[in-house]
């Protein structure tokens, strides 16, 4: 959310591209940068609640034009993510009784524990969260993706229930 623009978010098809960030530091003080990586550049979908919750917002905080920012600090400007962990994350935190020193970075997890828990891929979910690989993404995740022995046992069982009773090879007992 640091660094988008209007121009980035398209509603109409329920996505946002991420093409620039905000970036702080005591040489430079708050600028405006591209994605940390080429892989950082991409289109995330918006789920509905998301587009819906944006319109508002909109609604009652208008972006300036196509240039103008979504998020906007107090005196203006783009969100600086120092000023948006001291002055709003961590408040709300202790407010929800959330613990002490959970980062925004738990939204990241949270979604990508939402994705896997609804079966996308390892290859998707790494698109999704951006500068990641697919071998970083199970190596943070992989206890999340479900266990595939019940896969493997359903697997191997919906292959032979298809089969007759009398097709099922009869043992001699004879033998």
């Amino acid at each position: 959310m640091f660094g988008l623009q209007l121009r980035y978010v398209d509603l109409l098809h329920a996505a946002v591209s991420v093409e620039q960030q905000i970036e702080q530091t005591a040489k430079h003080g708050v600028y405006v940068c591209p994605p940390k990586t080429a892989r950082s550049h991409r289109t995330v979908p918006l789920p509905r609640t998301a587009v819906d919750a944006m319109k508002v917002h909109l609604r009652d905080f208008p972006a300036d034009g196509p240039e103008g920012w979504i998020f906007t600090a107090p005196q203006g400007g783009p969100v600086v993510y120092t000023h948006f962990r001291d002055g709003s994350w961590r408040p709300a935190c202790a407010k929800a009784g959330i613990a002490r020193g959970t980062g925004p970075l738990a939204l990241r997890h949270h979604y990508a524990s939402l994705l896997i828990k609804h079966g996308e891929s390892v290859t998707t979910a790494s698109q999704r969260l951006g500068p990641t690989n697919a071998a970083m993404t199970l190596n943070i995740y992989t206890h999340l993706w479900p266990d595939s022995e019940e896969r493997t046992r359903a697997a191997v069982d919906k292959a032979y229930a298809d089969q007759s009773a009398d097709a099922q090879p009869q043992v001699d007992e004879a033998a």
